[in-house]
């Protein structure tokens, strides 16, 4: 872009109004613009995209989706966000829950706290961070190592209800009462679920309502993915790390892979997959200790699960906008049909896999331990929900259903494809667990069912030429996830949906379910993390340092979640060893020579 583009650019990013009605209609036409500029830029987009902050919402598809429609800012939305206090002084919160609503980002926020009322509010540094991600909006926003930006957060028109957490349990966990949200979001967890976690899970069942919250920031193996995150009717969050070439402007741009040291893997004690879906977590966020300060927020999952919810925050005012998708707003089971919308379009990282290394635990392991179903994708959510709403008989290659399923009576729907080669199905089923409504708000195990997703390959002139494409089936989990490759001579597909046993004791004869599903391209196979295992950019003996740990690892521990299996056989082998070598010293085109490992 010439150097006067930029300034205009910026010049009309900087020309801000008071006025709340005028800022939604500029809060279109400069993204709008912005986007545009930066789009016809060609080569020089790479560079000038850093006017445009936090980066990260670039990589899970937010600012492609908002030029497929402007108007998706979160406009009508309303999030609760639920912070914990900073102090405690004898197990009492101490109130300082508050995002520093003076900073700059948050001049034309709409953000609403709520708490006991016992003792004068506090600002916290996360909860600053969390609603700037979500809520903020700076067109003159600035940092030493970064220079001039706009920022803008996922949803920056939406309302925000921050919730001191013990509050929240009082007047609705405990209670059982929806509060007037619309999405749910919380950035911290416990290990062991409780009174409170479960309530959640009872709450998101009852009223139908999205619940994104974070599992962890790994550290250890043995640290278990944490609660409310890890509940099974709750979406849980991990984290996607940023490259590591040491410079923080590229840094901040590119994302590398979910690991096991810095985003909790699962199972869970009840070997359920957890989590259910990854994204970034380093941002330039908004800084507590002034109101013009923007610093960097690391790779940590409390980040990454706000730009989940946000992302969630888009489909519920997407299918406010179109009637016919409202059903993804319905208090029975609306959260079953996001959770599926989200799931089935997550983008599949390098080394996504389900379960163990090996391929045995496919059909009963739905999710990658670490990855879940892959990285939330913005773009493609959308392209799912707005495919629109299929019931079972003929429906189309991409949508979404939320409906029931009797214990002897299979949900199937058939849809055809102009082309299978080279393509990938992918579908995503969920239902909620059974919670007391009363404390503690135990699980209602009785009450519980376990559905059965398949996928078959159909020949319409020939039955006995019918294929079982492929199938899962959880013994633990409420959620079964299929991704396979489909068949070049297969036109038609059928999905069904079941009772795994439909003779299994249970007092509940149907379930209501949400599933969706798509046909797309298989994720690139050719990406440089596939080698480029620290991430710095360039495929080097640093590399094959921890290639050779993770062998090394696996031989004595083969159930250990470990990447370096290249070819995709299952094992990490000599053929794995002989792929990495053919890419040594192959660079990303994001590599810096300054790069540190």
């Amino acid at each position: 872009m010439p150097e006067s583009g930029r300034i205009h650019v910026v010049g009309l990013m900087m020309r801000r109004t008071v006025d709340r009605a005028t800022m939604r209609v500029r809060r279109l036409w400069v993204v709008g613009l912005l986007l545009a500029v930066l789009a016809h830029a060609g080569v020089a987009v790479a560079q000038d995209a850093l006017l445009l902050q936090p980066q990260g919402l670039d990589s899970v598809g937010i600012h492609a989706l908002r030029q497929i429609d402007p108007a998706l800012t979160g406009e009508g939305v309303r999030f609760g966000v639920l912070s914990r206090s900073v102090t405690y002084k004898d197990a009492e919160p101490q109130n300082d829950y508050q995002p520093n609503v003076g900073h700059a980002c948050f001049q034309t926020a709409r953000l609403r706290s709520y708490d006991r009322g016992l003792l004068s509010p506090g600002v916290s540094p996360h909860s600053t961070a969390v609603c700037s991600i979500l809520f903020g909006e700076d067109a003159a926003a600035t940092t030493p190592f970064l220079g001039p930006f706009f920022y803008q957060g996922v949803v920056p028109a939406a309302e925000g209800h921050i919730y001191e957490y013990c509050h929240f349990g009082e007047q609705y966990l405990f209670t059982q009462n929806a509060p007037p949200v619309d999405v749910i979001t919380a950035s911290f967890g416990f290990q062991f679920e409780n009174w409170w976690t479960r309530a959640v899970e009872s709450l998101a069942g009852r009223a139908g309502l999205p619940v994104v919250a974070s599992v962890g920031n790994g550290t250890n193996a043995s640290d278990p993915p944490l609660y409310p995150g890890a509940g099974s009717n709750v979406i849980g969050v991990g984290v996607v790390s940023s490259v590591k070439t040491g410079d923080p402007a590229t840094d901040l741009m590119h994302f590398a892979l979910a690991y096991p040291d810095q985003s909790t893997l699962g199972p869970t004690a009840d070997s359920r997959c957890k989590p259910d879906i990854v994204a970034p977590g380093n941002f330039i966020v908004a800084g507590a200790a002034d109101d013009r300060s923007y610093t960097t927020s690391g790779d940590w999952s409390s980040f990454a699960t706000p730009v989940v919810a946000g992302v969630v925050g888009l489909l519920v005012q997407t299918a406010r906008m179109d009637e016919t998708l409202s059903p993804i707003l319905s208090p029975n089971g609306g959260n079953c049909a996001v959770k599926a919308i989200l799931m089935s379009s997550a983008t599949k990282l390098p080394f996504w896999r389900k379960g163990r290394l090996t391929t045995e635990d496919d059909h009963e392991v739905p999710l990658d331990f670490v990855q879940g179903a892959g990285m939330v994708n913005a773009p493609g959510a959308y392209q799912i929900l707005t495919a629109g709403r299929f019931g079972p008989g003929t429906a189309s290659a991409t949508g979404w259903d939320l409906n029931r399923v009797e214990r002897d009576l299979p949900q199937v729907y058939r849809f055809a494809v102009d082309e299978s080669a080279g393509r990938m199905f992918t579908a995503t089923l969920t239902w909620n667990r059974h919670y007391a409504e009363t404390y503690p708000f135990e699980r209602i195990a009785g009450t519980d069912t376990d559905l059965r997703l398949e996928v078959w390959a159909i020949d319409p002139e020939d039955s006995g030429n019918d294929l079982l494409l492929d199938y899962c089936d959880s013994k633990v989990d409420n959620v079964e996830h299929i991704h396979v490759q489909m068949l070049p001579e297969y036109r038609v597909y059928e999905l069904v949906v079941s009772y795994a046993d439909p003779d299994a004791q249970t007092t509940t004869r149907s379930e209501r379910y949400g599933l969706a599903w798509t046909v797309g391209q298989a994720s690139n196979a050719d990406s440089i993390l596939w080698y480029d295992l620290n991430a710095d950019g360039v495929v080097d003996e640093a590399d094959l340092v921890i290639f050779l740990a993770n062998r090394s690892l696996w031989l004595t521990s083969p159930d250990a979640y470990l990447i370096g299996d290249f070819n995709r056989d299952g094992v990490i082998d000599r053929a794995d060893l002989e792929s990495l070598f053919a890419n040594q010293n192959r660079r990303a085109d994001w590599h810096v020579g300054t790069a540190t490992n």
